[in-house]
């Protein structure tokens, strides 16, 4: 990754907070963004004295201003863009009878509308640098499960837009890789505001050994350092004990 340039979106923990240092650990030279400026500044204090340089930026997916100004102050920053990790994202899972609509718009605007304001704004970058751009999904943008359904639904939606997204690009010579992860070691499903989804979720990570954030990110740097020729276009990993 030396002399690489990546733009990690919701990297202030969980996921994006190891893949910004996994892709530093590497050479590549980073800009961590998100909202949580005070957490991004963090995550690049902790990467201090590794090969590539850590710049922490605000960024707020769902607002499609910040994310096309934040996309192109990157670019600046690094003097391109060379990767893009789409992994801004909350889970409020509930029941559709006990959920609450506000938390839907919220999942669909940061999810969703998110994963497609940070593409957007990122493509002409990428085209430019026959980049990647990955995105993070879910198990359960493939397979929809009671108590999650909008959640769900912001997934699947991501799949689907991420793979109409490489039929359009993949001659420009960009790749987009959609990764699946199963149960991690994150602070996702703190956010829940049901206490019966928490109780569940909380149940579920006692029972099997869920995956770690670095799990992930190195899943993530194994897919971006492929030689230019070949895209893993879909990657889905799970807990060896996670059954769906």
């Amino acid at each position: 990754m030396t002399g690489r340039r990546a733009l990690i979106v919701g990297a202030s923990s969980g996921i994006g907070a190891a893949v910004t240092e996994v892709f530093a650990g590497a050479g590549a030279d980073v800009v961590a963004a998100g909202r949580r400026i005070h957490r991004l500044e963090g995550v690049a204090a902790g990467a201090a004295g590794l090969p590539g340089n850590v710049t922490p930026m605000e960024l707020d997916v769902a607002d499609e201003a910040s994310a096309r100004v934040g996309v192109a102050a990157a670019a600046e920053i690094l003097g391109g863009l060379d990767v893009v990790v789409n992994n801004a994202g909350v889970m409020l899972s509930a029941t559709v009878q006990t959920s609450d609509p506000a938390e839907w718009e919220r999942m669909v605007r940061t999810n969703l509308l998110g994963t497609l304001h940070v593409s957007h704004a990122a493509l002409p970058h990428l085209v430019a640098s026959k980049g990647t751009l990955v995105q993070t999904s879910s198990t359960s943008g493939r397979t929809a499960s009671a108590g999650s359904g909008v959640y769900a639904a912001t997934k699947h939606g991501v799949n689907a837009f991420s793979e109409a997204l490489r039929q359009e690009v993949a001659a420009q010579g960009v790749r987009v890789v959609v990764v699946e992860p199963g149960m991690v070691d994150t602070e996702l499903a703190d956010h829940l505001s049901d206490p019966t989804m928490r109780t569940l979720a909380a149940q579920m990570a006692g029972e099997i050994r869920v995956l770690d954030p670095k799990d992930v990110a190195e899943t993530v740097l194994f897919a971006v350092t492929r030689p230019p020729h070949v895209s893993l276009n879909e990657i889905l990993l799970r807990p060896t004990e996670q059954v769906r």
